[in-house]
């Protein structure tokens, strides 16, 4: 068994927001290292009841895009979360992605300067109240090295495990060594004995991620040039049946984790051994949805 234990991404779909709420406290229970809420769904109110419902395991947002609600709603809510869990909230915010800014007709600016504008007036709210850890939401380069400088740590969202030294080496050794400065990749994970079977279930999650410029350009940092090229090519042409064959078992595996139980243990290991300090594990299943899931995630740890 392993003892570095990773964090889990949990998700409250409406119908299961109770029974979501339960499943928290079982993967407090068992040991996990956190639970984090991406942003799908409200991961704020998720983070509220998480406040309540637990009592010892660190949980965030990872995160919520920082043009969905005004500033001083943020603020005023985080600093509550922050106080009623004693301290375990991590506040993850970024620039999201433009169809999901889009899809609420709202219009994305610049990632750095408006992240940064952010920040500095997230602190400038009168009477909030003591403010949580802010996360921010990094691919690449340029925006690690802000995370160090405005905020208390960094995540990833599919993140590739062969580049992260190279990405994390733009943090002080300070950064990079400290419990304080937190470093977290979000990693789709499906646990399956039938291996192609679990590579279908995330070649079919990240597919649309393969249709953002922003990642694609970040693997392309990451090595893989001729897959988004191809990508881009077929995007171009309107042949997006083509997308998921670029997307190969190699980069697959550079990117998520699959298989037996053995080889996801062994996996989360090794994305600690390259520098993410959380891992966070995106649960999918080839047999079931969500709950199918994460009892089979339950069930290797």
């Amino acid at each position: 068994m392993n003892s570095r234990m990773p964090a889990l991404s949990l998700v409250a779909v409406p119908g299961r927001r109770k029974a979501t709420i339960e499943l928290a406290t079982e993967i407090e229970r068992r040991g996990f290292s956190g639970i984090y809420g991406p942003s799908m769904g409200d991961s704020m109110a998720l983070c509220e009841a998480l406040a309540l419902a637990t009592n010892e395991i660190p949980f965030g947002t990872t995160i919520v895009p920082l043009y969905f609600r005004q500033v001083v709603d943020f603020a005023n809510m985080a600093s509550f979360i922050h106080e009623i869990s004693d301290g375990r909230f991590r506040f993850g915010v970024g620039v999201s992605h433009g169809p999901a800014l889009q899809a609420r007709g709202i219009e994305g600016g610049k990632p750095l300067s408006d992240t940064r504008r952010f920040v500095e007036e997230l602190h400038a709210v009168p009477r909030a109240g003591e403010l949580p850890p802010i996360i921010l939401a990094t691919l690449r380069k340029k925006m690690i090295s802000l995370s160090e400088e405005i905020s208390q740590g960094m995540v990833f969202a599919n993140g590739s495990r062969s580049h992260m030294q190279q990405s994390l080496s733009v943090l002080s050794d300070e950064a990079r060594n400290s419990e304080d400065f937190f470093v977290g990749d979000m990693i789709p994970t499906c646990i399956s004995d039938d291996i192609e079977a679990a590579k279908a279930v995330n070649r079919k999650t990240l597919t649309s991620y393969a249709m953002l410029p922003n990642y694609r350009n970040y693997w392309k940092e990451a090595g893989y040039v001729e897959e988004m090229e191809g990508i881009e090519k077929a995007v171009e042409e309107g042949d997006l049946d083509k997308v998921p064959h670029f997307l190969t078992d190699t980069w697959l595996a550079d990117n998520t984790l699959f298989g037996t139980a053995t080889q996801v243990r062994d996996g989360v290991e090794a994305w600690f051994d390259a520098g993410i300090k959380t891992p966070i594990l995106v649960p999918s299943s080839a047999k079931g949805g969500q709950m199918v899931a994460f009892e089979e995630m339950l069930a290797i740890f």
